[in-house]
């Protein structure tokens, strides 16, 4: 399989592993319950942008991002969306970086 380069807003990875290292270090940064910063909000707004479900994960709108305990008893931990109106999603870094058909 050949490596692919991907874009994600102003960022560009020589590959999607290399996006994928970029955001789990940055996931690491945070412990559970803590708010993301603004700089790294932008960030991850740009890896938002390529899920399949977007309008489902943003909602009303994003108040802002979070790390907190995986879904349904999964191990570990990932990002959160809280939007405008209070109500939380998750969403995975892996899910936004899958192959997409436009790639």
């Amino acid at each position: 399989m050949a490596k692919r380069s991907i874009q994600l807003g102003a960022r560009f990875y020589d590959t999607v592993g290399d996006a994928n290292a970029f955001y789990s270090a940055m996931l690491n940064r945070y412990s559970v319950g803590k708010v993301v910063s603004q700089a790294d909000a932008v960030e991850l707004n740009a890896l938002l942008q390529r899920h399949d479900e977007l309008d489902e994960k943003v909602g009303c709108g994003i108040a802002h991002f979070e790390v907190a305990a995986a879904p349904d008893g999964h191990p570990g931990r990932c990002f959160w969306i809280v939007r405008t109106d209070g109500s939380r999603i998750d969403f995975s870094i892996k899910h936004c970086l899958e192959r997409k058909p436009s790639d």
